[in-house]
C-alpha cells in the first residue's frame, strides 16, 4: 500500500530542506535550499558561493623574485641593445655621411625613449583596481547596487564581474587580461594601452635594429658583402640554394676576422629577429582579443561557456580612445549661422 503523508508532514519536510543564511553584500537574511552551493541575493544582486574558500599563497615571495628577475633582464637587454647597437653600428653609419648618421641617431633616440617610456608605464603603473563601494549594511546598499558582484576572500571585499584576483600581485585587477612576468605586473584597465604601445614600439625597434645590424655587417665583413653581390645574377630556380651556400661560405671565411664589434652585430641580428617574431605574435593575439571586445581571461571563460563573440572595429576604436570623430573638435559653422539668422 502506498503511504500517504499529511500536509503538515510535507511542510515540515520542505522547511528542513531549506536553511537560513546571510547575504554578504547587504546583510539581509535569505532562505535557500540546502543543495544550493551558490545563491544570488534578490535585493542587492550579490552572488555568494559557499564552496569557495581562501587558498594558501605560500609561493607569493617566489613570484615576486621571478617577476623582478624578468624585469631586470628585460631592462638590461634593452640598454644593451641601445648602447651596444650605437657602438657597433654607428661608426659604419657615420662613415657614409654626417647627415645619415644624424638621421639614424634621431630615429634611435626616439625609438629608445618611446620603448622605455611605455615599458615603464606598463611595468610600474598600477594595473587598475576596482572602485571601493559600500557593502555589508542594508541601509547603505540600494537595490541592485552589487549586481553580479562576488566576494573576494583574498582581498576581503566585493569583486566586480569585470575584475579578477591576481595571486602574484595579491589584489583584484579591473579588466585583467593576464599577468605578464616580463613586466612584473598585471595587464589591466589602467595599463593595457601602455602594454600595447610597448609591444608596437618594441616591434618597430627590433625591426630597425636587425636591419641596421645587417647593414653594418655587410660593410664590416667584405667576404659577406662580396657574396651578396655575386647573387645579383642568379636565376630564381637556384636562388635558395645559392643564397644558403654563399652565406655559409662567407661566414666561414670571416669567422676568423670577427672582432668584438662583429660578434655584437651577429648577436644583435639573431636576438632581434627571434625576439620580433615572438612580439609580433603576442601583439597580433592582443589586438585580436581587443577586436572581439574581450580580454584573454574573458576569452577563456567565453570558450568554456560557448558564448558568441561580437567582432567589431569599434572595439579597437574605443580601446585606443578614438571614439570621437575629428569633426567633433572642429567649429560648427552651421550652428553659428542659425543663431545669427534668429
Amino acid at each position: 500500500m502506498a503511504s500517504s503523508s499529511s500536509p503538515q508532514e510535507e511542510y515540515v519536510t520542505e522547511v528542513t530542506e531549506n536553511y537560513e543564511t546571510m547575504c554578504w553584500g547587504c546583510g539581509l537574511r535569505v532562505l535557500i535550499p540546502s543543495c544550493a552551493s551558490a545563491f544570488k541575493c534578490g535585493w542587492c544582486g550579490a552572488i555568494t558561493d559557499q564552496n569557495k574558500q581562501k587558498r594558501d599563497q605560500k609561493c607569493f615571495k617566489w613570484r615576486i623574485v621571478r617577476d623582478r628577475c624578468f624585469v631586470s633582464v628585460v631592462l638590461v637587454f634593452m640598454f644593451f641593445v641601445i648602447f651596444g647597437g650605437v657602438w657597433a653600428v654607428y661608426p659604419v653609419v657615420f662613415s657614409v655621411s654626417i647627415l645619415c648618421g644624424i638621421f639614424h641617431s634621431i630615429i634611435t633616440a626616439v625609438l629608445s625613449i618611446v620603448t622605455i617610456f611605455f615599458f615603464s608605464l606598463a611595468a610600474f603603473r598600477c594595473a587598475g583596481t576596482p572602485p571601493n563601494i559600500l557593502w555589508g549594511s542594508y541601509p547603505t546598499v540600494g537595490k541592485g547596487d552589487l549586481e553580479n558582484y562576488t566576494f573576494c576572500h583574498y582581498c576581503s571585499k566585493p569583486k566586480s564581474p569585470l575584475a579578477h584576483h591576481c595571486r602574484s600581485c595579491r589584489k583584484c585587477i579591473l579588466d585583467m587580461d593576464h599577468h605578464c612576468p616580463f613586466i612584473g605586473n598585471c595587464v589591466g584597465a589602467a595599463n593595457h594601452r601602455s602594454f600595447i604601445a610597448f609591444l608596437i614600439s618594441a616591434v618597430l625597434s627590433t625591426i630597425y635594429v636587425s636591419i641596421m645590424s645587417a647593414y653594418a655587417g655587410l660593410h664590416t665583413w667584405p667576404p659577406l658583402k662580396y657574396s651578396v653581390r655575386r647573387l645579383n645574377g642568379v636565376t630564381s630556380g637556384d636562388l635558395v640554394w645559392r643564397v644558403m651556400n654563399e652565406i655559409i661560405v662567407a661566414l666561414l671565411r670571416s669567422a676568423l676576422l670577427l672582432s668584438s664589434r662583429g660578434l655584437i652585430l651577429v648577436y644583435l641580428f639573431i636576438a632581434n629577429v627571434s625576439l620580433q617574431i615572438g612580439l609580433i605574435v603576442l601583439l597580433w593575439q592582443q589586438l585580436s582579443y581587443i577586436y572581439k571586445g574581450k580580454t584573454y581571461l574573458s576569452h577563456l571563460s567565453s570558450q568554456a561557456d560557448n558564448e558568441e563573440e561580437k567582432k567589431d572595429c569599434q572595439n579597437l576604436v574605443r580601446f585606443f580612445g578614438l571614439q570621437y570623430s575629428v569633426t567633433r573638435f572642429l567649429p560648427n559653422f552651421g550652428v553659428t549661422r542659425k543663431r545669427h539668422v534668429k
